[in-house]
């Protein structure tokens, strides 16, 4: 009799760890929302895109499949893309206004709302790892500047000259910037009407992810270069937990990419996953909801990738394009630049 209920508490046990293994995982990603038409961009060009994307989404991917952490496929995807110059965070930073480069990243934990992020690094690599090892190894959620690379040496993270960040491409769109600015100002607009009459591609550009492991953890992820020509050591939603970054196993995981000052205004992350738990609402009508009427109602622009414990998903943007992957163990692989894919 021992013997039997010692058999049968044995197979509840390998039932459940085989039942936690056919759980739904997934994960999806983006490379920023814009003014990303196909008419302005070669095929050789969409095709790097692509190809980046789907190795950020098939590397990050592969972490969930091997019974890694949301977190860490978060992390491993968006080094990959901060690693290319295709993309404004990492090596693909914009420029300031003075022609240096200032980092921001944020990251996410759902099953415990720990949280970590980092703004106006300069000399940081990854800032998505950096944005870890304050969420992990500190008592803080946010650092800043000077203080947050001092704790990145403290932890042995290398530096790396800022300059390391430099691409032409990034400094032919300052000297447009700066040039636009210019003839606005002395068209007696002060400054901040000027920065409002720049294009729409100066002002978004992001990388992130969101992700869904066998245990049922979500996690998110944002990491970006910022605003092109940007003065004052300005900082927009991605390091800002609630406005481009938030995850919550209760609701849902989104990392966001857009107009960052309307994205911190309207709470963008957190309004989305509140009306998921709130309101029961789906993560396609959460995410429609907040980007297509609340934002756009604004005048605000952008996207973000979504993800519930369900392995439910929605890419949501209102812009011309956003650059996306997603992939799960019950849908194929997609990888996406334009409205019309």
């Amino acid at each position: 009799m021992k013997k039997s209920l010692m058999l049968a508490a044995i197979f509840l046990v390998l039932s459940g760890s085989a039942f936690a293994d056919q759980g739904p995982i997934a994960l999806a990603i983006h490379g920023g929302a814009g003014t990303i038409e196909r008419d302005k961009m070669s095929p050789e060009r969409e095709k790097a895109y692509r190809d980046k994307l789907g190795e950020a989404l098939d590397r990050g991917y592969a972490v969930l499949e091997q019974g890694g952490s949301s977190l860490d496929a978060v992390v491993t995807a968006i080094n990959i893309l901060e690693d290319s110059p295709l993309f404004n965070a990492g090596k693909g930073a914009v420029y300031t206004f003075d022609a240096e480069h200032e980092l921001d990243a944020s990251i996410m934990d759902g099953s415990t709302r720990a949280a970590g992020a980092v703004a106006g690094v300069k000399q940081v690599q990854n800032p998505i790892n950096l944005a870890r090892m304050v969420m992990e190894d500190s008592p803080f959620v946010m650092l800043a500047g000077e203080g947050a690379e001092a704790f990145a040496r403290s932890r042995g993270v290398p530096m790396v000259d800022n300059k390391s960040f430099d691409t032409n491409e990034r400094l032919q769109q300052l000297r447009k910037a700066k040039e636009k600015l210019r003839r606005e100002q002395e068209a007696d607009k002060d400054y901040r009407a000027a920065v409002q009459q720049l294009p729409q591609s100066f002002k978004t550009g992001t990388v992130g992810a969101v992700a869904l492991d066998k245990r049922g953890n979500l996690a998110a992820g944002t990491s970006t270069g910022g605003m092109t020509a940007k003065c004052y050591g300005r900082i927009g939603d991605s390091p800002v937990i609630g406005a481009g970054t938030f995850a919550d196993n209760r609701s849902c995981a989104v990392s966001a990419t857009g107009h960052g000052e309307y994205f911190i205004r309207f709470n963008v992350a957190a309004d989305i996953c509140a009306r998921v738990e709130y309101q029961q609402q789906s993560v396609a009508s959460a995410a429609n909801q907040v980007i297509n009427q609340v934002l756009t109602a604004a005048g605000g622009t952008g996207g973000v990738v979504v993800l519930d414990r369900k392995g439910n998903m929605a890419l949501t943007f209102n812009t011309p394009g956003m650059y996306r992957a997603s992939r799960s163990n019950t849908q194929p692989v997609e990888i996406a630049i334009f409205r019309d894919q």
